[in-house]
């Protein structure tokens, strides 16, 4: 098994913090990801490698396997239950005299033991331990979990639709519910990688990341936007039109709407997540355009209007 440096794979060094870790791997992520680059094989296999690393990387009890074991982190625990064993075996060979049979040792950490060496010897790849091959070799292991992001766009995730994503080789249509919010978490179990001498196969983890729409403001299954209407719309009413993620809309605006005055439309905002039929609501805004540039007459006009105003008081 080729040892892989995910550090180096993200760009970092084994000090990265773990904040340092999900900013390289966001970077590299946008950068590398499929939908952006349709025809680049290269880009499509540095996409999965880094995917990898980041699964490893970003998992605490991963990376402490990975900085122990390095290329054999995944069986780092039936490293460890191995050495303990034959230890405790040789403790009472020698307790009780030696026997004749061979004996074991394994260097400490710090004496440069090979974890390589002593797994491929596990596995009837040569060297001591020989005893141990065929037990070993009937051992399962559960195949390792990945984790992906999927980014996608608010208009998309306002209805349930399919979308593919890579991993590994492997491209997975994944069912994309209505009204998933940003950060949540899909599990698909069995989509990891492939398990070992029979085990079970890990799990996909996958992260939505919902893209803002500059439209819209989006606070749970609410949405909230501006429209602007002009000054004459907003002090005799009328109708303007708003384009929302389900298709146009008329809104009628009452005669003397003030600035900043907020309307309502109910059942209008985003779909609310595995509730059929249920919405959240639209909020608009409304914001009086002043007019610029005004003619001699249209300032005329206003003057006789300020007068006007002015004699109520």
């Amino acid at each position: 098994m080729e040892f892989i440096d995910y550090y180096k794979k993200l760009g970092l060094d084994s000090s990265a913090s773990a904040e340092d870790i999900k900013k390289a791997y966001r970077k590299l992520a946008r950068k590398l990801h499929p939908d952006l680059n349709p025809n680049d094989a290269s880009a499509k296999q540095k996409f999965q490698e880094i995917n990898e690393a980041n699964e490893v990387l970003s998992d605490p009890e991963k990376r402490k396997k990975y900085d122990q074991h390095g290329k054999d982190w995944k069986y780092a625990d039936e490293i460890e239950k191995q050495k303990a064993a034959q230890q405790s075996q040789n403790q009472r060979r020698q307790s009780s005299g030696g026997g004749g049979g061979q004996q074991y040792s394994y260097a400490s950490g710090d004496e440069g033991a090979d974890f390589s060496e002593f797994f491929s010897s596990m596995f009837g790849g040569g060297g001591g331990a020989q005893s141990f091959s065929s037990q070993s070799r009937q051992n399962k292991f559960r195949g390792q979990d990945y984790n992906a992001e999927m980014t996608v766009k608010l208009a998309d995730v306002f209805l349930t639709h399919k979308q593919d994503v890579v991993i590994n080789n492997r491209t997975l249509k994944i069912t994309v519910s209505a009204g998933i919010e940003n950060g949540q978490k899909l599990v698909l179990q069995g989509q990891g990688g492939v398990g070992v001498n029979g085990g079970p196969n890990g799990d996909l983890f996958i992260t939505f990341i919902v893209e803002n729409d500059p439209r819209f403001k989006r606070l749970g299954s609410d949405l909230h936007t501006t429209v602007e209407i002009d000054i004459y719309t907003a002090i005799l009413g009328g109708e303007v039109t708003l384009e929302t993620l389900n298709g146009k809309v008329k809104l009628k605006i009452k005669p003397e709407t003030q600035n900043g005055t907020e309307a309502k439309l109910k059942g209008m905002g985003m779909p609310v997540y595995k509730k059929d039929g249920q919405f959240g609501d639209l909020y608009v805004k409304y914001l009086v355009k002043i007019p610029v540039n005004l003619s001699p007459k249209e300032k005329e006009l206003f003057e006789e209007l300020a007068k006007l105003d002015g004699g109520k008081k």
